[in-house]
């Protein structure tokens, strides 16, 4: 059977998104066909508006809808501690836990050599200036928790070494025990993230 256009369309669509396969693809695209027109107008709207309504912190590079977000504007965070994480998911997933209270760093991303992602890919060389202060005040300690995979490690262990450059009495820790090796963060519970958080230890 020959599948019309206009549902080819959003089925090539779908299989654009990481996770989507053909088949996936196909059951959604037709399960659209059954909600109603307004709802479709809907979650159309909502797409448009996803990119022109949202913004990246020119602080941390979190997604926000204002600029400086707020866990940047919030003073009564911790001013000198700083917790780089890989994607903004992996910060929600941490602010859920309510056991942190210091700043993010957000990279976008990973050092992986093989999908030609290097250092200038994600925001790597934005964090290094941030290490200088955090609105007027030193920072102590930056927590590295990029996910516990290769392209975690060698990401960890790229920035450590760039931290290290700009000043030595820096404290640089990594997430401790509770994270399993390959995991990614944002689908770990708030149990084990806590956890990572108060066993992390110094690079």
């Amino acid at each position: 059977m020959k599948i019309p256009r206009s549902l080819t369309r959003v089925i090539d669509s779908f299989q654009k998104l990481p996770g989507i396969g053909p088949k996936t693809a196909q059951r959604l695209a037709f399960y659209l066909l059954h909600v109603p027109q307004s709802e479709l107008a809907e979650f159309s709207e909502a797409l448009v508006k996803l990119k022109n309504e949202t913004v990246l912190c020119t602080i941390c590079k979190n997604v926000s809808d204002s600029d400086p977000c707020p866990v940047c504007l919030d003073i009564n965070r911790d001013q000198k501690t700083i917790m780089v994480v890989e994607s903004p998911l992996d910060l929600i997933a941490f602010e859920r836990t309510g056991k942190y209270r210091g700043l993010y760093h957000v990279l976008h991303g990973s050092l992986n050599p093989l999908d030609n992602i290097g250092p200038d890919e994600i925001f790597i060389k934005e964090l290094l200036p941030r290490v200088k202060s955090s609105n007027g005040k030193s920072i102590e300690e930056i927590i590295i928790a990029t996910n516990p995979t290769m392209e975690g490690d060698a990401t960890a262990m790229y920035i450590s070494k760039k931290l290290v450059s700009e000043s030595e009495e820096l404290k640089i820790t990594r997430l401790g025990m509770g994270i399993p090796t390959g995991a990614d963060l944002e689908y770990a519970d708030d149990t084990t993230l806590s956890e990572a958080i108060e066993g992390r230890r110094t690079i």
